[in-house]
């Protein structure tokens, strides 16, 4: 029986459909976009049907045809890809392309460690990152951008499943000059009159938010910033006080040392996690990223 379509074709029309793009998915395939543009021609020659409808703005957009399509390719190409992986193992080893989330701030700590010691172990497989904010992770696990995720648990919601790696507490950073550099453990509230350094990133800012909640304690906010460095940065040269919960090193971008204190209050620190949506059952590439998370992961030394 012959078919009217390649398996080629069925990938590339699939990264167009996902990407509504001929020029992003000739991108993320590696490929020219003339190939891409000639497979999905032949594809729809192929199948006598038009699955995209072309905009002048060079973007492109399934039509009601290449929306059915789409769902049963996606299903058709989970499977090929398994029953490939099954040949994989047969040989003993793993192969292909795997799409890992990783939430930003973390991802310089203990994520490269994690991916050196898994490309290692199977050379064969293309590691490809998502990297962003956690509701950027979470919306790229939703929807099957990445296929498995290292990030925070607060925010995440249900629908996942989850293996815990660390828990990092929060501490208080000050500069080295700062009255109570010294004194190795403080509460918050001996810092609620002075300036605060915020890291505003979704759901982060309403962890910290719940921490001075429970101390009972309005932060007076001075600067708020999306980048970890610079709230770590801004605080060394005496800013203002940060709040975060990984620490990496007293070594800070502005060339200032940056002191962390521990916190006597009791509170809550935060879940480092292995991600996947529920209900899906993990490609063996996945299922080794996260096995290598677990083995890897080291504890913080903080």
């Amino acid at each position: 029986m012959e078919f009217p379509f390649t398996l080629n074709q069925l990938r590339y029309f699939n990264e167009v459909a996902r990407h509504e793009s001929m020029r992003i998915a000739a991108e993320e395939l590696h490929v020219s976009q003339s190939a891409v543009s000639t497979a999905i021609a032949q594809l729809e020659r192929g199948l006598h049907v038009q699955l995209f409808i072309r905009q002048r703005n060079r973007s492109v957009t399934l039509s009601s045809a290449g929306r059915r399509f789409a769902a049963q390719t996606r299903v058709f190409l989970a499977r090929a890809e398994a029953l490939s992986e099954q040949g994989s193992l047969l040989g003993g080893t793993l192969s292909g392309r795997l799409t890992v989330g990783v939430y930003a701030p973390i991802a310089p700590f203990r994520f490269p460690r994690v991916l050196t010691s898994f490309e290692q172990q199977y050379p064969g497989v293309d590691v490809d990152l998502v990297a962003g904010d956690l509701e950027v992770v979470r919306s790229a696990l939703v929807g099957g951008e990445c296929e498995v995720a290292l990030m925070y648990g607060h925010g995440l919601g249900p629908g996942f499943e989850t293996r815990v790696l660390e828990k990092v507490r929060p501490h208080v950073f000050v500069s080295t000059d700062h009255p109570l550099a010294e004194s190795g453990a403080v509460h918050l509230a001996e810092f609620s009159d002075e300036p605060f350094i915020q890291l505003d990133l979704p759901y982060s800012r309403d962890y910290y938010d719940q921490l001075f909640r429970l101390v009972g304690v309005a932060p007076q906010v001075r600067y708020r910033f999306n980048d970890y460095e610079t709230v770590r940065s801004f605080a060394a040269m005496g800013h203002g006080y940060a709040v975060l919960n990984q620490h990496p090193t007293r070594a800070t971008y502005s060339g200032a040392e940056l002191v962390a204190l521990d916190l006597l209050d009791e509170l809550p620190g935060i879940e480092v996690m292995a991600v996947w949506p529920e209900h899906t059952r993990l490609t063996r590439r996945a299922d080794a990223f996260v096995r290598a998370c677990l083995e890897n992961y080291l504890p913080s030394a903080d």
